[in-house]
């Protein structure tokens, strides 16, 4: 899908920031993900490597990056290999970068086919003192599957097997951390599309409705304005379901007096959304239903205020518990004198809320960050906090993303109903007018 142009200089920006942090004698070398096999001759959608698009904006299979700021060559300092189209490409795949794009969208004049890279390599390596490469470093990744950069770099050490080869993925989550407002602008437009599908969705939720349409029409309205669609399968979950964190089967009908729990983003290009609302099929909550949304909105607001540069994330993480504890202690979840005597290692209010506050947002809806590290000003965090009632028969979680700043952290989804009475209204207007 189309998405507004990025200028180069972001690019140019990122990969000067890289440089700067490389010893003398580095050669970078980022390669794209995999073209994905899902059945028979067919491939799942592209999603191009986060580290090598930061870098150069390149979002095409086949592709590789070279960054070798002490090359004796200028002209090796900056190296970007593309997939060599051709006129049965193009009839069977369609149009591929041609090597002015490719300079027109990262910044990087030296541009050639994939197919010459093997030719470069022996000379590049040669002057190199080390070699960074990329791997799928995020702390939440499982990889059973050896991916391209992984067999990338196997290779390159068979081949040449003297070299000093480095990782490359713990400088660009450090850099990737940390959101330019350029980047942040792209993200913020991920949020607007999703308010828009909220809004839209918002109008129609009643009971008799099913959990797919309610998916489909936010496909609808995601793909209408050029998102590449949902940033994450979606969780459309009314009812018990709403206690299953990851629930995506979205396939049951929406009752009167269930609540719904939908958690859903736009991918605006290679950025994501994150939101969560839950919203009472028939358009009221009950008294307890209320209670305990207003005390998962507390938290909420009270976390905003804990996102400040220089606090330690896991810090952050233990305070949003222990005024998640106090809300419990409220509902008559918890004992107040039982939670004093609680193992600290394991904290009473678990129960109610077994995940997270919040992750980092950006080029993945889990960010690579460094969760033991310290907030950062230009930190895209979600903030999601949630009460789990199995027995009761529901759970409520409510998220927004916000950026940090030097001051109060910015709300990205400000304007997307939220309070349990704006929710109300809205959906009780759209019921009068069905």
């Amino acid at each position: 899908m189309n998405v507004r142009p990025v200028l180069p200089e972001l690019f140019t920006s990122h990969r000067k920031r890289l440089t700067d942090r490389l010893p003398a004698g580095a050669l970078v070398v980022l390669v794209s993900n995999d073209e994905m096999p899902r059945s028979g001759d067919a491939v799942f959608r592209f999603h191009q490597n986060p580290d090598l698009y930061y870098c150069c904006g390149i979002d095409q299979e086949q592709t590789t990056l070279i960054l070798f700021p002490d090359a004796p060559d200028p002209r090796h300092r900056e190296m970007l290999f593309l997939r060599r189209t051709s006129e049965h490409i193009k009839v069977w795949e369609g149009h591929k970068y041609t090597k002015d794009e490719g300079r027109a969208t990262s910044g990087i004049q030296e541009v050639r086919w994939a197919d010459e890279l093997d030719n470069f390599l022996p000379m590049l390596m040669g002057r190199a003192q080390s070699v960074w490469l990329g791997a799928n470093e995020n702390d939440r990744a499982s990889n059973p599957v050896e991916d391209q950069q992984a067999r990338f770099a196997r290779a390159l050490r068979e081949r040449f097997p003297l070299h000093d080869f480095r990782r490359a993925a713990p400088l660009l989550r450090d850099l990737r951390m940390v959101k330019d407002e350029a980047e942040i602008g792209l993200i913020r437009e991920a949020c607007r599309i999703t308010r828009d599908g909220f809004n839209r969705i918002l109008q129609m939720i009643r009971p008799g409705v099913g959990e797919w349409e309610i998916e489909a029409e936010l496909a609808h309205e995601f793909v209408r304005q050029k998102a590449k669609g949902f940033a994450y399968e979606p969780i459309i979950a009314s009812g018990a379901d709403s206690n299953i964190l990851h629930y995506n089967a979205n396939n049951k009908v929406c009752q009167d007096g269930d609540l719904l729990l939908m958690d859903f983003g736009a991918a605006y290009g290679p950025f994501n959304a994150d939101l969560t609302r839950t919203v009472p099929v028939n358009g009221r909550f009950t008294e307890r239903q209320r209670a305990v949304y207003d005390a998962v909105l507390r938290v909420m607001r009270r976390a905003y205020g804990l996102l400040r540069p220089g606090t330690l994330l896991h810090e952050y993480h233990e305070e949003v518990g222990r005024i998640m504890e106090a809300e419990l202690i409220g509902l008559g979840l918890l004992d107040k004198d039982k939670v004093a005597r609680q193992d600290p290692k394991a904290p009473l209010y678990k129960k109610y809320f077994m995940h997270g506050t919040s992750h980092h947002l950006g080029l993945d809806v889990h960010d690579i960050g460094d969760r033991y590290g310290a907030i950062q000003a230009g930190n895209v965090f979600t903030v999601e906090p949630g009460i789990y009632l199995p027995d009761e028969g529901f759970g409520i979680r409510l998220e927004n993303d916000v950026v940090v700043t030097d001051g109060e952290p910015r709300d990205l989804m400000e304007d997307i109903p939220i309070e349990a009475e704006a929710i109300e209204n809205a959906m009780q207007e759209a019921l009068q007018q069905a």
